[in-house]
């Protein structure tokens, strides 16, 4: 049967995505210093104040202050009648030295099996489907898209009235089939200069924004709610107190898939948060770009100190060419999801996050991460054959006795 399916986006004027894009700007600055600086930077922005807290490990001096300043400059926030200004917030620093136990688990050199371990316990999901071209869902994607627009408009003056701080939502219809058909309803709710009529406002999103990114998908039975309350004014920070890692729904798969709970931005790849996602992300893409699920999730667990996952799950949904356990069994063949494997090869020890804390972090082909890269197809694809040869040589052996 037909269903809907809703996802959610948000700017990067939104106020938790600003902590995110600070938490991760600071991030970027210490490993720049130091690639091997620990950070775990956690951030908070209400009305005319920023609040950084955590704690790091580095060889040299980070400017937090200046960071966070210049990045919400950078998003848009340089103008007192924003309600939110880059020059005239308080800063508050509050950043202590990493827990010497938990470097106990994290260093190799001073972990008892001499590697790296996870830096915390948990279990992390990744997730691709066959829905666009980047393997990810179509209600994200869209609604990715229909944010990123937002910013553009702004930003290049075709829409000069708006302001950072914005949201979109697209709920698309399936078919019996599975496949999305069209979108169902568009929400875009958007900060705005208090001159303009909520009439233009509607008019300007339909036909610069909407149109643009969803119009393959729009017919005459397309609801729009656009501004719903009539007014936003009133945005950013001032409208609502922002957190670091509140919008960890937005950064993956819009809901599409599961979620093991753990944010990404202010946190090093040492923490199998952010870096095990992103593994098992890039694992997921391999399935489905292989051919070998039209959709495919991974799950992967640790324990705090502990290098090896204490678990691998592979689930195609039905919709795999083989049995999920013979993938699952390429998988751990072809993929080494240590920490300090993914680290290595995911090249996470590189300052690139920063652009990662807005519209989210899968998907993202458009800024070369190695998790969207699929090198290691035709490896997969052999492993795959080898599994299901001795899973039938098995089931031989098992018939003769």
């Amino acid at each position: 049967m037909s269903h809907l399916f809703t996802s959610e986006s948000v700017t990067e004027g939104h106020p938790d995505k600003i902590c995110d894009q600070i938490s991760d700007a600071i991030l970027d600055a210490a490993l720049k210093l130091d690639p091997n600086a620990h950070v775990a930077c956690e951030c908070l922005a209400t009305t005319g104040i920023v609040v950084g807290a955590g704690e790091m490990r580095t060889n040299g001096y980070i400017p937090i202050a200046d960071v966070a300043r210049e990045t919400i400059r950078e998003i848009g926030y340089d103008d007192g009648s924003y309600g939110f200004d880059h020059k005239a917030c308080a800063v508050l620093v509050a950043v202590g030295e990493q827990s010497a136990d938990i470097q106990l688990g994290v260093d190799s050199d001073k972990n008892e099996k001499k590697e790296q371990g996870a830096g915390d316990q948990g279990l992390m999901f990744g997730f691709a489907c066959d829905e666009t071209p980047e393997l990810m869902p179509l209600p994200i994607s869209l609604s990715h898209k229909l944010v990123k627009r937002l910013a553009e408009v702004r930003k290049n003056g075709t829409v000069p009235y708006l302001r950072p701080d914005g949201k979109s939502q697209v709920t698309v219809e399936y078919g019996d089939d599975g496949k999305p058909v069209r979108v169902q309803c568009v929400v875009i709710s958007t900060q705005h200069a208090e001159s303009v009529s909520h009439e233009q406002i509607c008019i300007d999103m339909k036909k610069h924004v909407i149109e643009p990114v969803c119009g393959k998908y729009l017919d005459a039975r397309t609801q729009y709610h656009i501004n719903p309350t009539g007014r936003f004014v009133v945005g950013g920070p001032p409208g609502d107190c922002g957190l670091t890692g509140r919008k960890i729904i937005v950064d993956t798969y819009g809901g599409y898939g599961r979620h093991g709970g753990g944010a990404f931005s202010g946190k090093d790849p040492s923490k199998v948060d952010r870096s095990a996602a992103y593994a098992a992300r890039w694992v997921a893409k391999h399935v489905v770009k292989a051919g070998l699920a039209k959709k495919c999730e991974v799950q992967v667990a640790y324990a705090i100190g502990v290098a090896a996952p204490v678990s691998i799950r592979v689930d195609t949904f039905g919709t795999g060419s083989f049995d999920d356990r013979v993938i699952e069994q390429a998988v751990t063949e072809v993929f080494d999801l240590k920490p300090a494997s993914i680290i290595r090869d995911l090249d996470l020890l590189r300052p690139q996050y920063r652009n990662l804390a807005a519209y989210g972090h899968m998907g993202r082909e458009d800024l070369k991460v190695k998790w969207e890269e699929t090198p290691r197809i035709n490896d997969l694809l052999k492993a795959v054959s080898a599994a299901t040869q001795k899973s039938a040589n098995g089931a031989k052996a098992a018939a003769v006795c």
